[in-house]
């Protein structure tokens, strides 16, 4: 296995302190391990070995590395191996698996534990029928009917031992199956992640990435938390027996009532079953939609701010979640329904029982009616978890319908590319008659006839215009296309440069070195060759800047040359570069190509897709594409001559550049107003885009802790201690102000009340002996019973339902308001929070409020007022057991406050290790086709294994905790217990009735399992509650500012003109950070084309996104048409000025919705945009038209054509701004002329600033702003600018003519 490095240990630690994992700490978890590893039998009875994890929690907050590491068959690699070869035995292939046959195989690994648990289960069972047999036994002896001497004191301790038996069975074999969960839901989602590495395009096309993690972080922890319930079915069965012999002992033939009674009960479940789980299925359905629309939100919400479109992309997921919401209001009244059912079914075998008996004159003694009630009382054991069982099987089964669905999904083809040994073959690549195609159903294949020979050292260059098939070239070499017919062969290890950088978080060495040992030699070089070494001695962190989730705090250009770097440490045989020179300046480009094409790589065989024409001289074999095939092959000057295609993007090349240049001569000089700070210090390309992206710290000599605040990523905010009562309050009051809480309150107590006169009626109003005579009538009997049974249906009918509707009020309320806080965060929150965490309340935590929270919330209160009802009936028989009572539950208090300081650490712990688990995936996921040509496939795995491990570690060591408690408190309860036994046995007749002393007896046997429920019941509350506080975290967020400003609204023609004043701006990211633009002044006149120039990290950037007040000047205005911008509300500046962005992006949904989110245009308008943006004949092509679908991210459209829907989009909204942000770095010279050309004519009474890193897209302007260091280096018309041949501009017009004339090897 390769060796682990920081960043995956930054990924496994949750933040960069990974890397601090000192040997005292190391040794503390040996420690721990050895205690968990090697206990004495005392100890595994007790749960004794986990003392120690509790004792630290109770003397200081738990960390991580305080908990026992996994047992190796707990841990995550080895229980998956195992389970994955028996799953392919099984079923031949993972595309066979069934629902049946995953079920089996979950089960046949783990079958050793779940058989121990079952034995113990079964013991459980039996012994809790002792009580229930003897009570009737104790009640005669009571009565004075002795059988032999000390009888007394053997029922008592008869009565004991059966108790303590029912503990320990219960406790251990409640914790072997939550062991049995863990390693279960640990299995699910390594299967789920090993298969997301495998996907094909289409099968990616299927199931979303947010789709796929609902998969992993709810469905796969449904059918772990099932295994809570594993043995209920069979244990129902033998608990339902063992209640009949008791009862035909005590009623005779009446038992068979009981039976029948019991039986009818049990029908219910079949409808009830069935409703729950297609309810269940549909609330996964649109919980899966609603994961996939916020997760794309999520990625893309900074373009959704640029465009004020931010509140209908939140209006959608509101939607979504309303349709969840109909199919979860069915889920919470069917549970309700079943509650009300199955709480009432105790009493409703009770009625039928006695009735039966009173119809067929078997005579009711008060020791048999109370054997008979402590049976009924432990038949609602099976009958109680009956609904919750139910409710489980039917949503385990959609999950694992869903699970199945995805592992069965159609898996990247293995035979696509035939891998030669090293040396075997002089061609690096050989391609035979090759027809790919990304859909194979359709009739069109994405590439055709594709005949190609590379011979190693070669330099290959690849071009074509925007949608000709380039990157699916080099795609098909890597192995992802799916393969029609042809063979391909690659001889040597592969490293690939995607369009789209794809940087994993974690530190910039480790995205670097990949998995590879440190070379400092190496590591030196390919730094200098990327031009990355300046940048990284201005970092105060340095290579061991924390990068943000998909390398949010790094521009296009630093993300891409981090990319470059990566792969040229990998030292591989054959490199792939998809235009990886389009995102970064001239100077840059040239530098890169130069130092690592020319240079590094020279005797390596390199393939590079460019839209740069300067870069083709120097290539070997140059490959012209047009419509999926190769048009013309050769070198530069031979091809030139041979075909039109090349000729056309070389002479579309050279008459941007030279139609620029010349139409300056001809140009009138643009009025400039304009304030010029000369700064002619020297440059390194990225050395202050630090400053803009929020990773410096002033302080450069801080300690490693503090240091690590100043990193742009922090550990996820974690709370401390017990849990707030504000977040109880805010809980309980959510809904309605809190006032449905006293009418859930008083039908609890109304239920407990009725059912202990109930049970109190039937005890008094019976004779002790059959020799005694009934002092009431049958009928009377009867009637009465009956008529407290309806009393505490309908309480319970009530409190079930008020219960429900104030649950999914809160979650409800809670919802909204969480959403509504992230979504008008400032952008700053989005680029320091990994998506993972939002995702994580979206999906899990409102799960559980959905879902559990009310639930236990309301169980606690009913538990505590059985609890008192209980300590209320044995009272009246013997008031001594206070003397016990009182004690015992100042004991069993001090028990749970030293336990809950632990358990609320392992929950939040629990909280905290999963969402590195979904953001390993998601970003897997997104870079799976990097991981697979580096073929470090086998690497994420095993970081995936550890992630999972740090997850199952809080998750296991909380279900032992839970029982170490249970374990001591039944202990406890047991001791009340017996001193109630000897106490009435010890003075027979001296306080109370035989009839009430049985009665106290009965509701005895009910003390430890209340007292368990009650503590179990808080203890979950409190780890639950945690996920209410993770979202109350989310509803405190800092807002950005005001959408509307009612009183300030611009008039709607506003901007009229488009002038742009900036009067001394200076702005900075934070406080503590410094000031990145320093004072700028100038004024872009209206309709006047304004090129903005500057090596990467010069702050256009920044200037850009204070334009649009995604961050805010510190001092100095912007005001536009004489509106000061920062007094307007941001929807109203942003919808009125328009951008095509850096990175192109299209949202899963159709043309029309991709152009029209907010549906403000016709049909007829969006077309028209398309023709003019050249999209116009590619849709028409589509089957649907503007319906045709657009699939995640548009991953079935091009980079360039994604360019020109951006480009439909600002041709819609008609602004008099817009601002062009790198807009054509995706697409090839002659698309570049079609879009400025687009611009020029159709924007042509509008102000245009253009940010370009190609001459020909600002040689053309009729103003250029030159940025250095924050600052105006220079500006002015360029035909002034290039008459100073030393001028920044000259200077890289003269590179750029230079290089595009001759290349670099020349």
């Amino acid at each position: 296995m390769a060796k682990l490095s920081p960043l995956e240990e930054t990924l496994l630690n949750g933040d960069s302190s990974a890397s601090k994992n000192s040997d005292p700490i190391k040794t503390r978890e040996n420690e721990n391990l050895t205690r968990n590893s090697n206990p004495g039998f005392f100890s595994i009875l007790s749960f004794s070995w986990i003392s120690p994890l509790i004792k630290i929690g109770n003397e200081r907050t738990l960390n991580h590395e305080d908990i026992p590491l996994l047992g190796s068959d707990d841990s995550a690699n080895g229980i998956f191996q195992t389970f994955r070869s028996k799953l392919e035995s099984e079923c031949g292939s993972v595309r066979n698996v069934t629902t049946l046959k995953l079920a089996k195989v979950l089960f046949l690994s783990t079958w050793q534990r779940i058989l121990l648990s079952g034995l113990f289960a079964f013991l459980y069972t039996c012994a809790s029928y002792v009580g229930p047999f003897l009570i009737d036994i104790l009640v005669q002896y009571l009565n004075g009917e002795y059988m032999f001497r000390n009888e007394g004191y053997i029922l008592a301790a008869a009565f004991v031992a059966a108790k303590l038996l029912e503990s320990l069975s219960d406790r251990h074999s409640m914790f072997r199956i939550q062991q049995v969960g863990v390693q279960i839901q640990a299995k699910l989602v390594a299967m789920i992640y090993a298969k997301g590495l495998t996907l094909s395009c289409q099968s990616k096309e299927v199931h979303s990435t947010g789709e796929v993690i609902n998969l992993m972080s709810v469905d796969a922890a449904r059918i772990g938390e099932f295994c809570w319930y594993i043995h209920r079915p069979w244990m129902c069965v033998l608990q339902v027996s063992l209640a009949l012999l008791i009862l035909y002992r005590s009623v005779g033939v009446a038992s068979i009532a009981a039976l029948a009674a019991t039986v009818i009960v049990m029908l219910i479940n079949h409808p009830v079953s069935s409703w729950q789980e297609k309810f269940q299925s549909k609330i996964m359905e649109f919980k899966d939609k609603r994961m996939k629309a916020t997760s794309e939100t999520l990625k893309n919400m900074r373009i959704l701010k640029l465009q004020a479109w931010e509140m209908k992309f939140l209006s959608k997921i509101i939607q979504l979640r309303r349709a969840e919401e109909i199919w979860l209001k069915k889920f919470l009244a069917g549970t309700a329904i079943t509650r009300f059912l199955f709480h009432n079914a105790p009493t409703f075998i009770a009625v039928v029982t006695f009735g039966t008996c009173v119809l067929i004159g078997i005579p009711l003694e008060s020791g048999k009616v109370l054997s008979a009630l402590a049976t009924f009382r432990i038949l609602q054991i099976p009958i109680y978890s009956l609904p919750d069982t139910i409710s489980l099987i039917a949503q385990s089964k959609v999950s694992l319908d869903r699970i199945v669905s995805f592992i069965r999904l159609d898996e990247l083809q293995t035979d696509i590319v035939q891998k030669l040994p090293w040396g075997s073959s002089d061609k690096a690549i050989e391609l035979v008659d090759g027809n790919f195609s990304w859909d194979l159903s359709s009739p069109n294949p994405t590439l055709k006839n594709i005949n190609l020979n590379v011979y190693h050292g070669m330099r290959v260059a690849v071009c074509g215009t925007v949608g000709s098939g380039k990157s699916s070239l080099l795609s098909c070499i890597i192995g992802e296309v799916p393969k029609i017919s042809g063979t391909l062969k690659i001889c040597g290890r592969k490293a690939y440069v995607s369009q789209s950088p794809w940087i994993q978080s974690g530190k910039i060495e480790d995205n670097i070195l990949f998995g590879k040992e440190m070379d400092s030699e190496k590591y030196e070089k390919v730094l200098e060759a990327c031009s990355l070494t300046k940048d990284l001695e201005v970092l105060p962190f340095g290579d061991q800047t924390i990068i943000g989730e998909k390398g949010i705090n790094l521009s296009g250009g630093q993300k891409q040359r981090v990319q470059i770097a990566r792969a040229l440490y990998q030292d591989a045989d054959i490199y792939l570069f998809d235009d990886p020179f389009s995102a970064v300046d001239a100077h840059t480009g040239s530098h890169l190509f130069k130092e690592c094409l020319l240079d590094l790589l020279k005797s390596k065989t390199v393939i590079y897709i460019t839209h740069q024409v300067e870069f083709l001289p120097d290539a070997d074999l140059i490959l012209v594409m047009r419509e999926g095939r190769i048009t013309q092959s050769g070198k530069f000057n031979d091809i030139l001559s041979s075909g039109t295609d090349f000729m056309e993007l070389v002479d579309a090349h050279r008459a941007a550049l030279s139609s620029s240049i010349k139409s300056l001569e001809r140009r009138p000089t643009f009025k400039q107003t304009s304030t010029t700070e000369e700064n002619k210090n020297s440059l390194t390309d990225f050395e202050y885009e630090q400053n803009e992206e929020k990773i410096y710290d002033e302080n450069n000599n801080k300690d490693d802790t503090n240091e690590l605040k100043g990193q742009l990523v922090q550990e996820e905010e974690r709370e401390k201690g017990r849990v707030g009562f504000n977040v109880y309050w805010k809980y309980i009051t959510t809904a309605y102000g809190g006032a449905l809480v006293p009418f859930i309150l008083l039908p609890q107590t109304l239920t407990v009340g009725f059912q202990i006169a109930s049970n109190y009626w039937m005890t008094v109003a019976t004779p002790v002996s059959t020799t005694a005579e009934p002092d009431i009538g049958s009928f009377t009997l009867m009637v009465v019973y009956v008529a407290l049974a309806i009393g505490s249906s309908i309480s319970t009918l009530a409190r079930a339902f008020i219960a429900v509707i104030a649950g999914y009020k809160t979650a409800t309320v809670l919802f909204g308001k969480m959403h509504l806080c992230v979504f008008r965060a400032p952008i700053s929150f989005f680029d320091a929070t990994p998506s993972g965490r939002i995702l994580n309340r979206a999906s899990t935590d409102q799960s559980e409020l959905d879902m559990n929270i009310p639930a236990f919330v309301w169980a606690i209160t009913l538990n505590l007022i059985q609890l008192l009802g209980n300590i209320v009936v044995i009272s009246q028989a013997v008031w001594q057991v206070f003397i016990v009572l009182v004690p015992v539950m100042a004991a069993c208090i001090w028990y749970q406050r030293y336990y809950s300081a632990s358990a609320r650490e392992l929950a939040r712990l629990v909280g905290t290790c999963q969402a590195p688990v979904i953001q390993h995936f998601s970003e897997t996921i997104s870079g799976s086709t990097t991981i697979k040509c580096f073929e470090q496939e086998s690497r994420f795995n095993d970081i995936n294994m550890k992630l999972i491990d740090r997850y199952s570690q809080p998750k296991l060591y909380s279900a032992v905790s839970i029982e170490w408690l249970n374990f001591r408190l039944d202990i406890l309860s047991t001791l009340t217990f017996a001193f109630c036994l000897v106490f009435l046995i010890s003075f027979p007749n001296s306080f109370t009735t035989p009839g009430i002393a049985g009665l106290a007896v009965t509701y005895g046997l009910n003390l430890n399992s209340l007292q368990s429920n009650i503590i179990w019941f808080i203890c979950n509350v409190e780890n639950k509650i945690i996920s209410v506080e993770r979202i109350l975290q989310y509803t405190s967020l800092p807002s950005e500012a005001p959408l509307v400003i009612k009183d300030n609204q611009p008039d709607s023609s506003w901007p009229s003109f488009g002038e742009i004043h900036i009067r001394d701006l200076q702005v900075q990211y934070a406080p503590h950070l410094p000031i990145v633009l320093r004072g700028l002044t100038c004024t872009f006149t209206a309709g006047a084309k304004t090129g903005i120039v500057g090596r990467t990290g010069s702050g256009k950037t920044t200037l850009v996104q204070t334009l649009f007040r995604l961050i805010e000047p510190v001092a100095g205005k912007i005001l536009i048409d004489s509106i000061n911008i920062t007094l307007i509300g941001i929807h109203d500046l942003r919808s009125k000025v328009s951008i095509i962005p850096q990175d192109p992006t299209m949202f899963e949904g159709t043309v029309r919705t991709n152009l029209d989110p907010l549906e403000e245009y016709t049909d007829e308008q969006i077309w028209k945009a398309l023709e003019m943006c050249q999209l116009g004949d590619e849709v028409r092509k589509k089957e649907g038209k503007l319906d045709s679908i657009v699939t995640e991210n548009g991953e079935n459209w091009s980079m360039g054509q994604r360019q020109l829907v951006c480009l439909g989009r600002v041709l819609l909204k008609k602004s008099k701004i817009l601002v062009l942000d790198e807009a054509t770095a995706s697409v090839d010279t002659a698309t570049d002329n079609i879009i400025q050309q687009t611009v020029k004519h159709h924007f042509a009474e509008c102000t245009v600033l253009t940010i370009a890193h190609r001459i020909t897209s600002i040689i053309d302007s009729d103003m250029v702003l030159f940025l250095n260091q924050g600052l105006i280096e220079e500006y002015d018309s360029p035909k002034k600018l290039l008459k100073n041949k030393s001028s920044s501009l000259a200077l890289l017009v003269e590179e750029y003519t230079r290089r595009s004339d001759s290349g670099f090897g020349n």
